[in-house]
């Protein structure tokens, strides 16, 4: 290789970096938002003096702002471009953070979260669809899957920042710190691109080529841009929410919108929001549930990058699978020490039990399905519906996460650890069902590829 070719190489990996790195920021956010609450509320409680009922209110308030912003997000993602609503999330970041920080009671609280969500649900829809577009088949899988990586790098941060604000008991911080990777978000993707993909549908064939040469090889430039031109050919016309809904594309919305659902219910959130609640419930003291709570954390962030490592080479099925089988018995083994051992007077036995479980739980979630179902939400649908139809199963994704968060907390009062969570356990059974009957394979398969199988109605 010349060393012109060297240098261009180079220049392209530093440029694609950063491409990749800002486009994927919003996962951070997200995950930061989603888990600062964990630790924030055992303060939040007795400082405003929360019911169980309110406490679920207060965590899933930011849902409901969810459901709205990955509805809306998705088709303006469309119209305007992927670039565009990211920015405008991030500014949502901005001043949600800085009002829930300085909330003077539940109601205001409830409020700023919900505003929050707004911009929480709109990067859940424009971080995988800006991933997944600007990436080459070849890189697809692990490029998608820095979305993953991001959200449990901000989950981490959270239950460090609520660790290290613990002894001070202030959750105002807690919460109003996430304004600075907002900033640096909108900042970032204000001098970021737009897709090659968005851009050709929309008429823009010489910006499209640009940013292709910024993150692909000369030799891959053309060859792409032919296939997205081929696949363009098929439909002129933006689509809505209405197309999404086309009984050829019934196929890619069953498995998009049982993979956000199921994401959801297979107790990840139970854990995310109320895993020092939980622990708090077998023994561990309020700050040592928030420590171990952190080693959950740090153990998210890991796994996630094993998956990266394996999505491109094991293929997005068999990870989905296994995942499946190891969730589900973590949870088992978790109930049943839960209903079978002695109620904890101080740490226990249950306790070290709960919080290995939560542990494999998470190792399991985390290289798996954590990963896998943003990556193939954003994989399997049309160009010309992308939009609207990840928006469209992000929005039902954050509808089955309110449903948990807002529920968790009274079950567990009315019924328990043990039954709760052994509910949780055949879920993720049904889970791997969902998964062996529905799922195809798309590692290794350009999108246009995908769309092409998809209108073919062929696997």
């Amino acid at each position: 290789m010349s060393q012109a070719a060297v240098t261009d190489q180079k220049s392209i990996g530093k440029s694609t970096r950063r491409i990749y790195f800002f486009g994927a920021l919003g996962g951070l956010l997200f995950g930061y938002d989603t888990g600062v609450i964990a630790g924030a509320l055992l303060y939040i409680r007795r400082e405003l003096d929360l019911t169980p009922l309110v406490e679920g209110v207060v965590v899933s308030s930011l849902l409901v702002g969810a459901m709205v912003g990955a509805t809306t997000a998705g088709r303006l993602a469309d119209a305007l471009g992927r670039r565009r609503v990211g920015m405008a999330a991030a500014v949502v970041f901005s001043v949600g953070a800085l009002g829930a920080g300085l909330a003077p009671n539940a109601a205001a609280l409830v409020a700023t979260r919900i505003l929050l969500g707004l911009g929480v649900g709109a990067a859940s829809v424009v971080v995988p669809l800006y991933l997944s577009e600007m990436a080459s088949t070849r890189v697809r899988g692990a490029v998608s899957t820095l979305n993953q990586l991001m959200i449990t790098v901000g989950i981490f941060v959270a239950y460090v920042s609520n660790a290290l604000l613990a002894p001070y008991e202030a959750w105002r911080w807690m919460l109003g710190l996430a304004v600075v990777p907002s900033v640096v978000m909108l900042a970032g993707l204000i001098l970021m691109p737009e897709t090659p993909r968005w851009l050709l549908r929309n008429g823009r064939e010489t910006e499209a080529r640009a940013v292709m040469a910024r993150t692909r090889r000369a030799d891959e430039v053309e060859a792409e841009l032919a296939e997205i031109r081929n696949v363009e050919t098929t439909t002129s016309r933006r689509a809505g929410l209405r197309d999404v809904f086309a009984a050829w594309l019934r196929p890619a919305l069953v498995v998009g919108v049982g993979l956000a659902v199921l994401n959801q219910i297979v107790g990840i959130n139970a854990i995310i929001y109320y895993a020092p609640t939980t622990l708090t419930n077998v023994g561990f003291s309020d700050s040592a549930a928030i420590y171990a709570n952190t080693g959950i954390g740090a153990v998210n962030v890991l796994m996630t990058l094993v998956a990266i490592w394996l999505i491109d080479k094991v293929g997005r099925k068999r990870l989905l699978l296994v995942g499946a089988v190891c969730m589900s018995a973590s949870l088992t083994v978790l109930a049943t020490a839960s209903l079978l051992l002695p109620e904890p007077e101080g740490l226990s036995l249950v306790g070290v039990i709960t919080l290995g479980c939560l542990a494999a739980f998470i190792v399991s979630f985390s290289a798996s399905w954590g990963a896998v179902c943003w990556v193939v939400i954003s994989e399997v649908f049309p160009l010309h519906v992308r939009g609207a139809a990840v928006g469209f199963c992000t929005m039902l994704l954050w509808a089955a996460n309110f449903v948990v968060s807002l529920s968790f907390p009274v079950l567990l009062d009315a019924v328990g650890i043990g039954w709760v969570f052994l509910g949780f356990a055949v879920i993720c059974a049904c889970a791997y069902g969902f998964a062996a009957r529905f799922v195809v394979e798309t590692k290794g398969r350009s999108l246009e590829d995908i769309e092409l199988a998809l209108r073919a109605h062929t696997p």
